[in-house]
C-alpha cells in the first residue's frame, strides 16, 4: 500500500477484535484508520454511516475501504459525497441486515453499481449471509467477486488471522487504483 492511499478499516457488528485480520492489518498498513463506532452493540445505521463519512472525508488521500460483515453494508450506504474519496474497497464477508432483527435498520441493502473498484469476498458457508446473496450484491455493486470455500465468517473464529489471501487481494486492488 503506497502513501497516496489512504485504507480505511470498517469493522463490522460487535467490532473486530484481537487476532482478527482487520486488527493485524490497522496495525500493519501504513496509514491505516480504523472506524471506531459509539455503539458496538446495538447499530443504528445513521451513526454509523456517518461516522465511517467523517472518517472517509478526514482521510488525507483518496481512500481503499477495508470492510467487513456489517461495515460492508455501512460502507454501501454511504452518500455520494463521502463514496467520491473511496477509489476501492475489499468488501469481506458482507452481512444480510434481514437475518437479525437488530441489524434490520441496515436493510434494504443498496443495489446499486458502485462508483470505485470493489472486491467482494464471500464464504460458502457464512453463518451470517448465504453465498448466493453476497453474489447477488457483488453482482448488483459491479464487484469482482471471490468465493472462498468452507471459510466460515471470514473472521478468527474460522480460523482468520493474518489472512495471506486477503492482502494479496488488497494489494493487488491497491495496484490497479493506481495503475
Amino acid at each position: 500500500m503506497t502513501s497516496c492511499i489512504s485504507p480505511i478499516i470498517v469493522p463490522g457488528w460487535r467490532d473486530s477484535g484481537p487476532g482478527h485480520w482487520q486488527t493485524l492489518w490497522a496495525q500493519r498498513l501504513q496509514g491505516a484508520q480504523r472506524v471506531v463506532q459509539d455503539d458496538w452493540m446495538t447499530p443504528v445505521r445513521a451513526a454509523w454511516v456517518e461516522q465511517l463519512e467523517k472518517t472517509v472525508l478526514q482521510a488525507p488521500h483518496p481512500v481503499v475501504i477495508v470492510a467487513h460483515s456489517l461495515g460492508c453494508i455501512t460502507s454501501i450506504h454511504m452518500r455520494p459525497e463521502a463514496a467520491a474519496k473511496v477509489c476501492g474497497a475489499l468488501l469481506v464477508a458482507p452481512a444480510d441486515p434481514e437475518r437479525r432483527a437488530i441489524l434490520t435498520d441496515f436493510a434494504p441493502v443498496p443495489a446499486a453499481p458502485l462508483p470505485y473498484r470493489s472486491i467482494v469476498v464471500a464464504s460458502s458457508n457464512d453463518p451470517y449471509c448465504p453465498i448466493r446473496l453476497a453474489g447477488a450484491y457483488a453482482r448488483a455493486w459491479g464487484s469482482d467477486f471471490v468465493r472462498l470455500q468452507n471459510a466460515g465468517h471470514i473472521n478468527v473464529d474460522s480460523g482468520y488471522g493474518e489472512w495471506p489471501l486477503g492482502m494479496a487481494l488488497l494489494q493487488s486492488l491497491a495496484g490497479q487504483i493506481e495503475g
